[in-house]
């Protein structure tokens, strides 16, 4: 179903054959609401066809397609495990100024040579699962004393109708809050039908959602949110979504809070995973500290490419 599309970005997938054998795959997002000069590419090759011209090829034909639509800015992302460079290796620094790739990795000469610059460095991180309870009790005790006037609304799949129109107003805050580097991201106008289609997708995806928010008790203002997200098909790894607190908001340990109550909720919800995996910016210092004390642990790194036509 997510490969179909929506109102909101044209997703179009390729598989790479060669003698009738698959050996790569390749992948062209279209922004359509926002962000409109711009096309996410994804290239992948099976590692015993590599340094054969596939993922040339494969880039090419999705540059193509992308100035064929009128895109101008190209982005793209690739992952390198932690370990798979001697500690101290040479770097690549982001544009960013905070963390880089492995200058050696085949990924980096890749993006260089077809002309693409790293803007920013993402840090993946795990955290095995079952999270000890001790651990968030005591995380909890410490974020309630700076929490007390708010309290947390729970959900799965689908948001309450009383709130998705302020839910949706987070979400578009999400676009413009966390850091992009000089990536240049429009953010994203969320309103209720967006949420919806999103909630549908993931739905027909076969993906369930545990999504925890915190609401200021004064004002009823949504505050903070975070997702979790798990697919049936890979039982064993959930995907820690997006995560934020709003601006007016931060200091009260809204994040740490709705987190470890998405977390139990997941570990009861979904009990034959084994880990949470999720992504931050290096600069985000802050979200990676909350992650760090919840026992994540970074296991890769991410580059985040960027091509910009003349």
């Amino acid at each position: 179903m997510y490969w179909r599309g929506s109102p909101y970005e044209e997703r179009q997938a390729f598989l790479a054959r060669l003698d009738g054998v698959a050996v790569g795959r390749c992948s062209l997002t279209l922004p359509l609401s926002e962000n409109t000069d711009e096309a996410g590419i994804e290239i992948l090759v099976a590692s015993a066809h590599r340094r054969q011209g596939i993922g040339t090829a494969m880039l090419g034909r999705m540059e193509s397609l992308a100035r064929e639509r009128g895109r101008t800015v190209f982005d793209s992302y690739c992952g390198e495990p932690i370990g798979s460079f001697p500690e101290g290796a040479p770097e690549l620094a982001a544009k960013s100024g905070t963390g880089g790739v492995p200058r050696e990795a085949a990924s980096t000469g890749f993006a260089l040579r077809h002309g693409y610059s790293l803007e920013q460095v993402e840090t993946t991180s795990l955290l095995p699962l079952p999270v000890p309870s001790g651990l968030l009790s005591t995380l909890e005790r410490d974020a309630l004393e700076h929490a007390r006037d708010y309290k947390l609304l729970l959900w799965q799949d689908r948001c309450p109708e009383t709130v998705v129109e302020a839910y949706a107003a987070l979400k578009s805050l999400m676009t413009t809050e966390v850091p992009i580097a000089g990536l240049g991201w429009e953010g994203e106008r969320w309103d209720v039908a967006r949420v919806r289609a999103e909630e549908d997708t993931w739905c027909k995806s076969g993906i369930e959602s545990l999504v925890a928010v915190a609401r200021h008790d004064g004002s009823g203002e949504l505050a903070a949110y975070t997702v979790l997200n798990h697919r049936a098909a890979l039982p064993g790894i959930v995907n820690q979504e997006d995560t934020l607190v709003a601006p007016g908001h931060r200091g009260h340990r809204l994040g740490m809070l709705a987190k470890i109550a998405n977390l139990r909720r997941a570990q009861l919800q979904w009990p034959d995973a084994k880990s949470v995996m999720t992504w931050n910016a290096s600069e985000n210092r802050h979200m990676l500290a909350i992650n760090i004390a919840l026992g994540f642990r970074p296991a890769g790194i991410e580059g985040e490419w960027q091509k910009r036509l003349e």
